[in-house]
């Protein structure tokens, strides 16, 4: 009896549940209320959208890569001074000039490139009672075309070319204790041209060494009666105005901005004859520049020479100026 009563609870349970589900799902209709839904911020797609294709014409810019890259420097350096006949404290008037242009061109594309660079020096100065003097005469023009080899060599092959403005005199008083001239040097005598071919270690921009195993340099005296003052000649012999000369070459440069607007430039110069080889000249170059404002610039200057056809002891020559220089572009 107590199990029959037990099902029949069981069977209206069911049966309740399942009425309960039929109700939830009964639909209602909401036509008639305000229902008011929040907006989506999706955009609905209404309708096709449909894209046509436009036509655009390409754009030509006329755009040429330049490969050269220039830098000119033009520098005067002046200086004067004077002194009462009564001056007490001693000196001489005098004044004094020096003009210096320095142009480099450089052209460089993929592994091929060519450097161009010409110096050209002249100074003088005047004292009273005396004989204009020199103080600065040269002229020199260095071509260099080059191929990479890997990232640090090259192999190169240059054209190089020096000699001076004006005469060169050595100064002697007579027996009057008037000055005497006595002339040493003139343009193309001495005069230099240098053919070479070979390697270049060159492994940033602040250094580069040229070892130049295959080089020919002519030496010229045009005025054949330099010996007369100048024994040594050049070493070319008295009578001929050339001499050729195969030799093993060493050219180095170095030049970087040291600290905030100096410059320090070098550049040695190491010359061996192949049929001489206790016979090496020697030639260092050195410039710091300091830039003082846009145009005012201080630099020192000095030069060694060591050259057994011209004296066999050590040259040496040292200036410091003050003057305006212009580089072209700024």
């Amino acid at each position: 009896m107590k199990r029959l009563i037990l099902t029949f609870f069981a069977i209206s349970a069911f049966y309740l549940s399942l009425s309960a589900q039929e109700i939830d799902t009964v639909p209602i209709s909401v036509k008639d209320m305000e229902i008011k839904l929040k907006r989506s911020p999706l955009p609905s797609r209404i309708g096709v959208i449909n894209f046509q294709p436009v036509e655009l014409k390409p754009a030509l810019v006329q755009a040429k890569i330049n490969y050269w890259k220039t830098k000119a420097t033009v520098g005067i350096n002046a200086n004067q001074a004077s002194f009462s006949d009564n001056w007490k404290g001693g000196g001489v008037n005098s004044v004094a000039i020096g003009a210096l242009l320095n142009h480099k061109a450089e052209y460089s594309k993929e592994s091929y490139s060519y450097t161009s660079e010409i110096i050209l020096q002249y100074g003088k100065v005047k004292n009273k009672d005396q004989l204009q003097k020199k103080t600065n005469d040269r002229i020199y023009w260095d071509n260099k075309a080059a191929v990479q080899l890997s990232k640090n060599w090259y192999f190169f092959a240059s054209v190089s070319f020096e000699s001076q403005f004006d005469k060169g005199f050595s100064y002697s008083k007579d027996a009057n204790g008037n000055e005497v001239a006595k002339i040493l040097s003139k343009f193309m005598s001495p005069g230099y041209l240098t053919e070479s071919l070979g390697f270049e270690y060159k492994p940033n921009k602040v250094f580069s060494t040229r070892i130049g195993t295959g080089t020919a340099r002519q030496s010229f005296v045009l005025d054949t009666t330099i010996y007369k003052t100048n024994a040594k000649n050049f070493g070319v012999d008295i009578g001929k105005k050339m001499k050729n000369e195969l030799a093993f070459q060493i050219v180095t440069n170095f030049e970087k901005e040291v600290m905030k607007n100096t410059i320090l430039k070098g550049k040695y110069n190491m010359f061996i004859p192949y049929d001489n080889f206790g016979h090496i000249d020697h030639r260092l170059d050195i410039v710091a520049t300091t830039k003082l404002n846009r145009f005012l610039n201080v630099s020192l200057t000095g030069v060694v020479l060591y050259d057994r056809d011209m004296d066999l002891k050590v040259q040496r020559s040292q200036a410091l100026a003050l003057g305006a220089s212009f580089t072209f572009p700024r």
